[in-house]
Order: structure tokens, then sequence, then C-alpha cells
């Protein structure tokens, strides 16, 4: 496993589009989600132990915001025969297990994860109601001890997109493993 922060990537860049299948079995693309005011799109996948820490947090955030337009989406770059934990049958074993309230997408080809810039596992990118880059950074500031977190800085940079305002441009990135290229 190789650590890796996310990469900086400048605020105001809009979002790329993708086509993807879902755990539904159905195909996903941008434009079914442009009524969502805001727009959360976590690269993250199965076996990756930082991802799964934060895994409960996520499903948590979703709900926090449902009903205030935020739509999060995460989307599985590690379609590759060395990781066979995060197959598509297996993402939807984890999507259950997690009781995940987002659509979960797999990226067969790695094309989505090349143009959103993502390097790791997690790797959070929060887009506006235009689709521009807002927020690219960490869920909060202790993915290890849920108890011990002291600032939520995904959840506030929501908080502050959906007062109309623009986040902080200080953003921490966040850490993970690396995406397992082909």
């Amino acid at each position: 496993m190789t650590l890796l922060e996310s990469k900086s990537i400048s605020m105001g860049v809009q979002a790329p589009n993708f086509s993807l299948k879902g755990v539904d079995d159905q195909v996903h693309g941008l434009p079914e989600y442009s009524d969502a005011k805001i727009l959360v799109v976590v690269f993250m996948c199965n076996h990756c132990p930082y991802v799964q820490a934060i895994w409960d947090r996520l499903v948590a955030l979703q709900t926090k915001f449902k009903g205030k337009n935020v739509q999060f989406l995460g989307i599985n770059p590690n379609f590759h025969p060395d990781y066979p934990e995060d197959s598509l049958e297996k993402m939807k074993e984890y999507h259950e297990k997690y009781e995940m309230n987002f659509p979960y997408l797999i990226d067969e080809s790695q094309d989505v994860a090349r143009a959103y810039g993502s390097q790791c596992t997690p790797d959070i990118f929060v887009y506006n109601s235009e689709r521009k880059l807002s927020y690219h950074g960490r869920l909060d500031d202790n993915w290890q001890e849920p108890e011990s977190v002291e600032k939520e800085e995904l959840s506030e940079a929501i908080e502050v997109l959906l007062r109309g305002e623009v986040p902080s441009e200080d953003q921490n990135p966040s850490m993970g493993c690396s995406i397992k290229w082909r």
C-alpha cells in the first residue's frame, strides 16, 4: 500500500463528464445530477483502509444533507486484476454492508479518475451548482478516530456552499492508498 496525498487542483475547474456503471447495474452520468446544488464526488474503493475508516462518515454526511440538495457519488477507479476486492460484485456487497445512500460507480477504464486528477482513495471533490470545483480536500482532521475529530472540513465546505459563499482555498489534502493504475 502506497500512501499518497491528493493532488493540488485549481479551484473553479469544471467537473468532467462521465458515463459509469453503478452497483444498481445502471449507467450514470454527470447530467443525471444536474438538479443537485452541490455534488460531492469521492474516489474510493473497497480494500483501502483509509476509505473503510471513513465510509460510515460519508454515509452520515449524505444523510445530514438529505433534503438540502447535496448529492454524494462514490467512484471506484481500482478495477484491477490484482485487487479482486474492488470488483463490481464486491462493490455491491460493500454498498449493502455500509448501507450506502448514494450511488457507487465503477471506473473500469480509469479514464474518469484521470480526467478528475484523482490519485488516491479517498479523494474528495466538491462542485458547486455550476459544477466548478469548490473544495478538494480531506473529510476531517482525524481519519482514524472519529470520536477525536475536531474539524469536519468536508461538512464545513458544504455548509459554506449552501450559504452561497466560497470555501477557503486553504484546504488540507485527502490522503489514502494510491490508485492501482493499470
